[in-house]
């Protein structure tokens, strides 16, 4: 078995050990720089280094980078020298900084990489792609997700202020933290030509980021997305809107259906998600993909160049910019 290196062993980190073990990994080592606010028994009984290379240097096949967002880079750059395949969370940064030489080093060493993009592993959206793929609504025009959830809510156990969403340091703020409508939506609805948004601190959160954006996309294909994200809604929500030439589709977080509108039958369609789905499912499923890639079972379905896209359309869109020829 292959030994897998975690950095990072705040809340996603800890979420990407308790999955690797309940998929049947047992080899580990561990880097962290500080002490988590999390309880530490679950990790009681594993090796760990607090220096980087004390830790590449127990030789472990992959890397899950699952630090703060401003940390990726460096520490995805090391373990890529060293020959190791990654887990890269999103975003991949907060900055373009350092990509190129990753991408140069990923292609010198042949390495996998997958991007932690988990909602590319929901069942709903998976089916909202397939219906796409067939035709099922016609051509897409124009669409909407709406993602707003309340910060304090997230880690009840610490002051929302010092955890990485809420500081600037650390690659924070709603654009990148909240970023998978922005990489889903790319998946769905083909390149982004343009990005334009209105960002700003709206609420009374103590912030020096912002705490909302309303984000347009103007992909090659023709169609128009909108994007609300926000650090204040109560309750959370998180849904996307279709509109196509023959009908509109409509998926919600919440429960995970889907439901669709075909103009031919002038009647609603609805897809139900399995009972044994619940949130996590994402991630186990990321997961065991990971595992498959490191195999040669499969290739990582959210590649590097993806994260980078990403990431390019997140930092237009943080800019509040007219941002053209995204591709990279």
């Amino acid at each position: 078995m292959s030994k897998i290196l975690i950095a990072g062993l705040g809340s996603i980190g800890r979420r990407h050990l308790r999955n690797l073990r309940s998929l049947g990994h047992t080899d580990f080592i561990l880097y962290r720089s500080h002490r988590s606010t999390l309880p530490e028994t679950e990790l009681e009984d594993l090796p760990t280094e607090t220096d980087l290379q004390a830790a590449l240097a127990h030789q472990p096949a992959a890397v899950i980078v699952a630090n703060p967002t401003s940390l990726h880079l460096p520490v995805a750059i090391a373990a890529a020298q060293s020959g190791c395949h990654l887990f890269l969370e999103k975003p991949i940064s907060h900055s373009l900084d350092g990509v190129d030489e990753l991408s140069a080093l990923v292609k010198q060493h042949q390495l996998k990489v997958l991007v932690g993009f988990q909602f590319r592993f929901h069942p709903g959206l998976q089916s909202v792609k397939q219906l796409l793929q067939k035709g099922a609504i016609g051509t897409p025009v124009y669409a909407h997700a709406h993602w707003g959830e309340y910060l304090p809510g997230w880690h009840p156990w610490e002051d929302y202020r010092s955890g990485y969403s809420a500081r600037s340091d650390l690659g924070g703020g709603v654009i990148l933290t909240l970023c998978h409508p922005l990489d889903y939506l790319r998946w769905l609805l083909g390149e982004v030509k343009t990005v334009s948004a209105t960002v700003g601190r709206r609420s009374y959160l103590e912030l020096d980021v912002e705490d909302m954006a309303d984000i347009t996309l103007e992909f090659e294909g023709g169609a128009i997305a909108t994007v609300h994200l926000d650090y204040i809604q109560q309750p959370p929500t998180h849904t996307l809107h279709i509109t196509g030439q023959q009908g509109s589709l409509h998926w919600n977080n919440a429960d995970g259906t889907v439901h669709w509108y075909e103009a031919k039958q002038g009647t609603w369609q609805t897809l139900s998600m399995s009972a044994e789905f619940e949130r996590n499912s994402m991630f186990l499923a990321e997961m065991q993909h990971f595992l498959d890639c490191l195999s040669g079972k499969t290739e990582p379905l959210v590649t590097l160049e993806d994260g980078v896209k990403g990431l390019a359309i997140a930092l237009a869109a943080k800019a509040g910019s007219n941002a053209k020829n995204l591709l990279l």
